[in-house]
């Protein structure tokens, strides 16, 4: 069963431990169900493919692979650090229904 991560799409990441540590990007993709997050920039790998027609030439290609997402802290907008993340209950003004918000454990941010 798929749990939520601490971690979403399009979040600035920062890597803690592991081959790739103190390196940070966006994130690109999410794998809820495996535990994985792909980095820009991050673990990079060579993969050879045959010509296709979208690729004709065929050859190496470079792309991102997987980490681990317990191994990668998300950068807080506000103080710019990597940080663990928190929730607070919020009441939407709008609709009048709650909703769970993230939040920065040293400056208390909501994003």
């Amino acid at each position: 069963m798929a749990q939520n991560l601490h971690i979403h799409k399009n979040d600035t990441a920062f890597v803690v431990s592991g081959a790739f540590r103190k390196k940070q990007g966006k994130v690109l993709k999410v794998f809820p169900d495996t535990q994985r997050v792909i980095i820009e920039n991050v673990n990079i790998i060579k993969r050879a493919t045959r010509p296709s027609q979208k690729n004709p030439q065929g050859g190496v290609v470079q792309k991102e692979g997987s980490i681990r997402a317990s191994n990668v802290k998300v950068i807080c907008p506000k103080c710019n650090k990597p940080t663990r993340i928190g929730h607070k209950h919020v009441k939407d003004a709008t609709s009048g229904k709650k909703k769970t918000m993230r939040t920065c454990k040293q400056c208390d941010e909501m994003f």
